[in-house]
């Protein structure tokens, strides 16, 4: 039994098992209200201003189970999706631009679902209002009529516009844009237009107005930003005439006329006047108020006035008369203008202006005259009269002269009945004989203030008389010629041509030349033809260049000048020469030998030379440089040894021909035979060596350096003895009494001289210098005696020997020495007499040594012979 139980239960217990695991629950949305952003998107809102691809929502919801759910959306049949969900996560997505005005909500499905149960709600999602939208008028366009006399302030039109959005971006208000010369307001809330205060309307000064009327919404948010929107409208306004105008009148002022054989009933003028109103006008009637007195009257209708007498009748010259123009309407007689007609009683214009001469009438005067009157001048030779018969202003009439312009000018310009004609001289210059051998004008007499203009016309034609104005002129300001050298003599050179404007004798033109370049030069003295003298030899390497003068001169002296420029054109008339036409050359191999040939002629290419080997022994060994002459062993030939097996000449001496050809037109060439001896490079060593080898084919270039170096050292000489000289000029100005009392406290130097009369062979003495004078003292060159001798009187050392002929005038050499030569010749001449025996002797060694050492010698002797003095001046004193 308990068995039993126990299997019943568990059976039960399955069964319930079984029960609860077939049940299954349906998913189920969150309700989260309307600010919610999640949930089952039950009264959601969203702005119309939101942007397309924007998440706006999130679908929310459970499954009892806890199993996975997924979300979905759709839409009624022929609406448009707006909205994607994405299904796992429920993120709703705006997939569609918003307008609230078109669609203020939308209506959606949302669904959610576990795969086995599905619930689906219907849910409503309300767009709310952005500032989107202008502004928009009603009953456009605007066009309104209004009377001119409508009052000031008063409403002629009301503008209407609308705007879709809702609260302030829905609200509108109205402004007009303001115009300086506006005569409108508008209300800002109504939008009822007014007449501006203080203004009115006028059919005759404007018929049509525009204004611009601008609507502007409260402004609102649109995607976050604060906007305004406004839109904009014309008003036309056409004013409508009225009558409150009175009749104007058209063309005034007014004048009339009347002439001398005006009749009665003439029209004088002819008035006419209008509505003012011209929209609805009225018709005009004309009256004469006054200023007639009798003599005139007007038509009512057609406003002519009209003369009702004679003019011999009339009393006044000038009569103003009023006239009255009204306007008739309902109430007769309205508005209505005034005006004056002036009208003037004038002579009939029917005489010409007339010219007379000194025979009565005329229209032709002729004039002869000088040319280049002076500015100012009258010419009297015109004597002209003009006259106008008529009265008043028909017999003013104006003077005009007509003709080369600015040269003439007539007086009086404006003339009343007659007057005297006086023409004046202007332009001077313009009046030439040289441009117009006669000059033709027209004076015209030409009324002012007359309707006909009559006129009158009179040639005057002026004949000039040359005068000798003008200067020759060059056709150039300087003239180029060229010339071959060697031209025979009498060559034609250039032409020059010199022209004379004025006339007869004064034309004529002679011409000649000077200046320093016209010696070789002749001119024809009518023609201008330059040509070279007859014994004129023209050499372009002598001188190639040469200007001069032309003076064109007429006959009353009156001249110009041009300058000619000749140039001598070369000619190939020179041979190119060398300076021998044997060549000896030393040749160092590797290094070139030069030959140089001198063409004589002046330009190029006469003067080019090109060089060239003619012939060689042996041949194919040289090359030359054919411009510079410069000739070299073959690039092979670098050692003797090859030199030697070329040839079985050992001494290396080979002849080469060559040939010096000018680049002229002919040309011509010179050879010459070149001796060159060649030898290698170490046989020469040091710079002397080098230069003595270089020297060899120019033996004046050595000769050269030696007389450099030998003036060099005569310039040096010559500077040192100046120095020297004016260094003991300057000493020599002590005087003798302040030297001895100088060497009084000084040791006394001993002397030693050669006897007056000792031996001839006796040992000679040496010279000392003392220290403070620079004197030179002798002493001898034996051993010093014991004792010195008792002083005696000093014999005078010899002079310097002299070289001169007796008959030969004593010359001073430019040095110290030259100085003194002339201030102690008197002291020493008996000394040189005595010793010329010895000078005789001694003057063939002086012929074997230089002009340098005896000058130095010279000075050298006659300082110790100037001390020696002025020691021995001293030791008496």
């Amino acid at each position: 039994m308990k068995s039993m139980r126990k299997k019943q239960s568990l059976i039960l217990l399955i069964s319930l098992c079984m029960s609860m695991a077939q049940s299954d629950f349906a998913p189920y949305f969150y309700d989260n209200g309307a600010g919610s952003s999640n949930g089952n998107l039950a009264l959601f809102s969203i702005s119309e201003d939101t942007s397309v691809g924007t998440h706006v929502y999130t679908l929310n919801g459970s499954d009892p189970e806890g199993e996975p759910v997924t979300y979905g959306m759709t839409f009624d049949k022929g609406s448009r999706d707006y909205f994607s969900v994405e299904p796992k996560s429920g993120n709703v997505t705006l997939i569609e631009t918003l307008d609230r005005e078109v669609q203020d909500e939308i209506v959606a499905f949302v669904s959610i679902t576990d795969g086995r149960n599905k619930v689906v709600e219907n849910v409503r999602v309300f767009i709310t209002d952005a500032n989107d939208e202008k502004p928009e008028f009603l009953n456009l366009p605007f066009v309104v009529d209004v009377p001119e006399d409508a009052a000031s302030g008063s409403s002629i039109y009301r503008v209407q516009a609308i705007d879709r959005d809702l609260g302030s971006g829905g609200s509108v208000t109205y402004y007009l844009q303001s115009t300086p010369s506006t005569k409108f307001t508008i209300d800002g809330h109504s939008g009822v237009l007014r007449i501006r205060a203080g203004e009115s309307l006028d059919y005759e000064l404007s018929r049509t107005h525009f204004v611009t009327v601008v609507a502007k919404d409260g402004g609102g948010k649109y995607h976050g930003k604060y906007q305004v929107m406004t839109s904009t409208a014309i008003i036309t306004i056409n004013v409508l005439d009225t009558q409150d105008s009175p009749p104007v009148f058209v063309g005034t002022p007014y004048f009339g006329f009347v002439y001398e054989v005006s009749v009665p009933g003439s029209e004088i003028f002819t008035v006419f006047a209008k509505d003012g109103d011209q929209n609805n006008p009225n018709a005009i009637h004309y009256s004469i108020l006054s200023g007639s007195d009798g003599f005139f009257s007007i038509n009512s209708t057609s406003g002519c006035i009209s003369l009702t007498s004679f003019p011999v009748q009339l009393r006044n010259e000038l009569y103003e008369i009023k006239v009255k123009a009204a306007e008739v309407g309902p109430d007769r007689f309205s508005d209505y203008s005034v005006t004056t007609v002036t009208i003037r009683v004038v002579d009939l214009n029917n005489h010409p202006p007339t010219f007379y001469g000194e025979n009565g009438q005329q229209n032709h005067f002729d004039l002869t005259m000088y040319e280049h009157p002076p500015e100012g001048e009258i010419l009297r030779g015109l004597k002209i009269t003009v006259n106008d018969s008529d009265q008043g202003a028909n017999a003013k009439f104006r003077l005009l002269l007509v003709g080369p312009s600015r040269v003439l000018r007539v007086v009086p310009q404006t003339v009343l009945n007659e007057a005297q004609v006086t023409i004046i001289v202007e332009n001077s210059s313009a009046i030439d004989y040289e441009k117009h051998q006669f000059l033709t004008f027209k004076l015209l007499a030409v009324e002012i203030d007359t309707p006909e203009r009559f006129s009158a016309t009179a040639d005057i034609v002026i004949n000039l008389l040359d005068t000798n104005d003008n200067i020759p002129k060059f056709s150039s300001e300087f003239y180029i010629a060229r010339i071959p050298e060697n031209s025979p003599g009498g060559s034609n050179v250039i032409s020059v041509t010199a022209t004379d404007s004025d006339s007869g004798l004064w034309g004529e033109v002679k011409y000649s030349i000077y200046g320093s370049g016209a010696d070789l030069f002749l001119i024809h003295p009518t023609s201008g033809i330059i040509y070279t003298q007859p014994w004129a030899s023209l050499d372009a390497e002598v001188k190639s260049k040469y200007n001069f003068y032309v003076k064109a001169e007429d006959t009353e002296g009156k001249y110009s000048l041009t300058e000619v420029f000749v140039t001598v054109l070369d000619q190939n008339d020179h041979s190119p020469e060398f300076n021998q036409n044997f060549l000896e050359k030393t040749m160092i191999i590797g290094a070139p030998v030069k030959i140089e040939a001198v063409d004589e002629d002046a330009e190029e290419p006469n003067n080019l030379i090109e060089y060239s080997i003619m012939k060689a022994d042996p041949d194919n060994i040289f090359d030359i440089n054919t411009s510079t002459g410069e000739i070299k062993l073959k690039p092979f030939i670098k050692s003797m040894e090859i030199v030697q097996n070329i040839t079985k000449n050992k001494d290396c001496r080979w002849s080469v021909v060559v040939q010096a050809r000018d680049r002229g037109s002919p040309s011509f060439s010179t050879t010459a035979v070149v001796k060159i001896d060649i030898m290698e490079a170490n046989r020469l060593k040091g710079p002397m060596a080098a230069f003595l080898m270089q020297s060899r084919d120019n033996p004046m270039k050595a000769l050269g350096l030696a007389v450099s170096i030998i003036t060099v050292i005569v310039l040096v000489t010559v500077v040192i003895s100046t120095i020297v000289y004016f260094r003991n000029t300057k000493s020599n100005r002590i005087t003798p009494a302040r030297r001895i009392i100088r060497r009084r406290p000084k040791e006394q130097h001993s002397w030693t001289f050669w006897p007056r009369f000792g031996r001839s062979d006796q040992s000679f003495g040496k010279f000392f210098i003392d220290d403070d004078t620079s004197d030179i003292h002798n002493t001898k060159l034996s051993s010093p005696r014991a004792k010195p001798p008792t002083p005696s009187a000093p014999v005078l050392p010899p002079p310097p020997p002299v070289h001169s002929r007796s008959s030969e005038r004593l010359r001073s050499v430019p040095t110290v020495s030259g100085s003194l030569a002339s201030r102690n010749t008197s002291r020493s001449s008996s000394w040189r007499a005595s010793k010329s025996t010895d000078g005789s002797q001694k003057s063939g060694q002086n012929k074997d040594g230089s002009g340098i050492s005896s000058a130095l010698v010279s000075e050298l002797k006659m300082r110790i012979e100037q001390k020696i003095n002025e020691a021995n001046q001293g030791y008496y004193y």
